[in-house]
């Protein structure tokens, strides 16, 4: 297992632990890094206007787009390791 990917496990853990909850907009940072870094480029259908989180969800993620897996998993550490 490469030191990158170990180091983002790490913060995935610390992620549930910080000692207070981030902000919205921080926190849809943390989801949209998450999933490029696991899933890759957004490809899924936007959410209707109904659905506000998912689609302020999909938004993050998809402003990602592009963004290498490994790129998307050092952002995480580093934000992580920001907010611990």
């Amino acid at each position: 297992m490469s030191d990158l990917k170990s180091k983002f496990e790490a913060a995935v853990a610390n992620s549930k632990n910080l000692s207070e909850r981030p902000d919205n907009g921080t926190m849809l940072k943390i989801y949209a890094l998450y999933k490029q870094a696991t899933v890759g480029d957004n490809a899924e259908k936007k959410p209707g206007f109904t659905d506000m989180v998912g689609r302020a969800k999909w938004d993050a993620w998809n402003g990602f787009k592009g963004t290498s897996n490994n790129d998307a998993m050092q952002q995480y550490v580093d934000l992580i390791e920001s907010l611990s």
